[in-house]
């Protein structure tokens, strides 16, 4: 059975768009912002072309029945979900790699603002230098762990028929991987093990799925997406904060 509560998880990400507008975070998103302003002016430039290449190749593999062709219009649709969702969770990769040392050290803020206690209290500019091999060590890992299983996905909506649930099972994993991304940055603070951490949410899955769902569906909306992933940091500090009994412990 699962475990948490689905609609507690929804409100992570409104206050962390609270969070993000307090004076002492501040700094810790607009640096990031700016380089997301940067990325996804390249992204969207590319993302047009990409989109029609990345369709057109899909629908190629249908056989030519003639029921198939009638539902034409829905595999066009099916596959343009699907594609979204790859190209918005690609898109918070780069982003989030690029910017990973700046967001551990805003999970920092927001988990003292929030505990009023320091995590790291001799640490600061020096220890996040120190620590940035670390932290994007700790982002290829959430790489290898995502890839697999989204090609397991991709070729699952490469089959005709299946590829009817493809699409909703992709919006649950980027949910869960939402999940997964963000709550990283204060367990990593607490020198949690990616591998703990994954154990850790599933013990608590609606939660997390209930935190990792809006911010799937605001990764996907242009200019939103730019702000969602500070958000998304300081919001996930308050869900590790509240339901990860790991960091209580």
């Amino acid at each position: 059975m699962l475990k948490g509560n689905f609609f507690r998880g929804l409100g992570y990400l409104g206050e962390g768009f609270r969070l993000i507008r307090l004076p002492g975070l501040r700094l810790f998103v607009i640096i990031p912002l700016v380089i997301n302003i940067l990325l996804f002016g390249l992204m969207f430039y590319f993302m047009a072309e990409l989109f029609s290449v990345l369709i057109a190749g899909a629908m190629a593999w249908l056989p030519d029945w003639a029921w198939l062709q009638a539902l034409d219009w829905l595999f066009w649709l099916l596959y343009g979900v699907v594609i979204l969702l790859m190209l918005a969770y690609g898109f918070v990769i780069v982003a989030t790699l690029i910017g990973s040392p700046f967001y551990g050290y805003l999970a920092e803020l927001t988990e003292k603002h929030l505990t009023g206690q320091e995590v790291n209290p001799d640490e600061g500019w020096a220890a996040l230098l120190k620590d940035t091999p670390r932290i994007l060590w700790r982002e290829v890992q959430k790489i290898a762990y995502y890839l697999p299983r989204a090609l397991g996905l991709f070729i699952i909506g490469l089959i005709p028929v299946v590829n009817l649930v493809a699409a909703l099972l992709w919006f649950l994993f980027n949910s869960w991987m939402m999940a997964l991304q963000y709550v990283d940055y204060p367990a990593d603070n607490h020198k949690v093990s990616f591998a703990r951490l994954r154990r850790d949410l599933a013990a608590q899955r609606l939660s997390a799925l209930g935190f990792g769902l809006p911010v799937a569906l605001a990764a996907m909306v242009p200019v939103l997406n730019l702000v969602v992933v500070p958000a998304a940091v300081c919001g996930a500090t308050a869900y590790w904060v509240r339901e990860n009994t790991s960091n209580q412990q």
